[in-house]
C-alpha cells in the first residue's frame, strides 16, 4: 500500500485536471483500472508527463521484440516484488 494517496482528477488548474483525466482514461482503457503509480505520480503533472513519455517511447521501440520486452518486464517485476 502506498504511503501517499492517489491524486484525484478534480484538483488543480483546468489544464492539470484535463491532463490527469486523459491519462486516467487511457490507463483504464489499457489496464482496466488506474494503477497506484500513476495516481501518485499525478500529484506533479510535469513528472507525470515525463513518465508518460518514457512509457510511450519504450512501447514504441522496435529494437527488441515485443515478446522479449514482456518477458523482461515480468522478470524485473518478479525480482523487485512488484504486483503489476
Amino acid at each position: 500500500m502506498a504511503r501517499i494517496s492517489g491524486a484525484s482528477g478534480n484538483r488543480g488548474g483546468p489544464f492539470r485536471r484535463l491532463f490527469v483525466r486523459i491519462i486516467y482514461s487511457l490507463t483504464r482503457r489499457r489496464l482496466k483500472r488506474v494503477i497506484m503509480p500513476i495516481q501518485v505520480t499525478a500529484h506533479h503533472p510535469t513528472i507525470l508527463r515525463g513518465y508518460v513519455q518514457m512509457e510511450r517511447t519504450q512501447a514504441a521501440s522496435k529494437l527488441v521484440d515485443a515478446k522479449l520486452k514482456g518477458l523482461a518486464e515480468l522478470r524485473v517485476a518478479t525480482l523487485v516484488g512488484c504486483p503489476f
